[in-house]
């Protein structure tokens, strides 16, 4: 029997085989190591160190994250994830990796029109093309496990119409084991990062979002907890099968290019403070509204309405959070925020947080300015902070690290919700935003 991640489809440049998927990654790590040896020999030859030092970074960047967005399926959805960081990165190697990272959130090889139209056939009935008026064969999006399609329902609806490429299940499966052997391939984004905890992490949530009829559920949960919200707006799900999703098509202005430059003006920075204090507000109240968290946190979820209204959109990964955000979690980060070390250490150590005889207050101190933005009326999130507690906290040759830092862990249960969190703080952070977030905080969390 044939194992392929993706069907056969004429002109398609997407690896389709597992074989075929597992080496493009497997390739990394010997073109990363020979560019390292030909460098040596250029500086032995006279060249400038650091010059050949960013060139080679430049080449890595762009290699790892074309590979993860020409295979799809796991490989990208993990650099989409690891994307969210993109304020953390080291400073010197920032900008090349800030370019490939834009490009993946962004792009990918499209599905070719045939296989688009069997998907349709599957899931909509061979007679698909009497449900729309008109159907836009070229995509207006792609995403890791599906991509995206402009369309006019037939009452005259504009619609998207989402379609998932045929054999994801296999590529998500086949990626992340793969990507799991090479995870420390993935420190060179994050340092710190335990990227094996990440890929397990995404692939109990990545299975659920190949289910596009759970996904349509939850879009429509959501639709109904905040209609009539004059901040945020949720499209109206028009109908959906196992493998496409039709939901209202919104015009609008991503997110996430508004997050690779500064505010033009006051204007523009005080929407730019409403949007934020709509992102927060949303990720404190919606496990109490709708009894879900929106679990994939980068730009590319959210679009600006011509009202200025900010639209969430994809509902593939989400925690299901019938009894609220976890009071213990909400309890730490209280007493983080407060400076609270005894009341702090006791919710740790009892959940599994800390391991190990650490003074409290180092704990605190490690950790603590993490929760800079609940411990006064207003905060402005930004690079230049993001930045500085990204270098604090994932120094694996500084002291802080080597004393305290070895000694935390993140419980299993807790690690999607905390990812979700510091994948946002990353985001507002590029945004450069001012916010409330403690008021916020008292409401839905405290």
């Amino acid at each position: 029997m044939t194992n392929t991640a993706y069907c056969e489809v004429p002109g398609s440049d997407i690896p389709r085989g597992t074989m075929a998927r597992s080496a493009r990654i497997a390739a990394l790590p010997l073109a990363f190591g020979g560019r390292a040896v030909a460098g040596w020999g250029r500086r032995i030859a006279g060249a400038d160190a650091e010059q050949v030092s960013a060139s080679a970074t430049e080449r890595n960047a762009e290699q790892l994250f074309a590979v993860l967005g020409q295979l799809k399926g796991g490989a990208m959805k993990v650099g989409q994830a690891l994307s969210v960081y993109d304020s953390m990165i080291p400073a010197e190697i920032a900008e090349p990796y800030k370019r490939a990272l834009a490009k993946l959130q962004s792009a990918g090889p499209t599905m070719p029109v045939r296989a688009v139209h069997q998907v349709l056939a599957q899931q909509l009935g061979r007679d698909w093309q009497r449900r729309f008026r008109s159907f836009d064969d070229t995509p207006a999006a792609a995403a890791s496990v599906g991509q995206v399609h402009h369309a006019v329902w037939a009452d005259g609806r504009e619609v998207a119409v989402k379609v998932q490429y045929p054999g994801a299940g296999q590529a998500l499966d086949a990626d992340l084991r793969t990507l799991e052997r090479f995870s420390t391939l993935f420190t060179l984004i994050v340092p710190a990062l335990d990227a094996k905890a990440l890929m397990r992490e995404l692939r109990d949530r990545m299975l659920d979002e190949l289910d596009y009829c759970a996904e349509a559920d939850r879009q429509r949960r959501f639709a109904a907890a905040y209609a009539g919200d004059p901040y945020l707006y949720v499209p109206a799900v028009v109908a959906s099968a196992p493998k496409v999703i039709v939901s209202e098509w919104l015009d609008g202005v991503p997110l996430g290019p508004m997050t690779a430059r500064p505010a033009g003006d006051a204007v523009e920075q005080a929407r730019r403070d409403e949007w934020a204090h709509t992102i927060i507000e949303t990720m404190f109240s919606s496990p109490a509204r709708v009894g879900m968290l929106h679990a994939d946190p980068h730009p590319g979820n959210f679009m600006v309405l011509s009202d200025g209204r900010l639209a969430m959109i994809d509902f593939g990964a989400v925690a299901e959070l019938p009894d609220g955000f976890p009071p213990v979690l909400a309890r730490i980060l209280r007493h983080v925020a407060d400076a609270e070390p005894a009341k702090m250490m006791r919710l740790m150590l009892a959940e599994g947080f800390v391991g190990g005889d650490v003074p409290a207050e180092d704990v605190l101190r490690y950790i603590g300015a993490l929760a800079d933005p609940l411990r006064t009326d207003t905060f402005r999130f930004h690079r230049a902070w993001m930045a500085q507690q990204g270098s604090r906290v994932m120094d694996l040759r500084g002291r802080a690290f080597r004393e305290t830092g070895r000694s935390l862990a993140l419980p299993a249960q807790h690690m999607l919700i905390v990812r979700v969190l510091s994948g946002w703080t990353n985001i507002l952070a590029q945004l450069d935003c001012t916010v409330a977030a403690r008021a916020l905080a008292d409401e839905w969390l405290f």
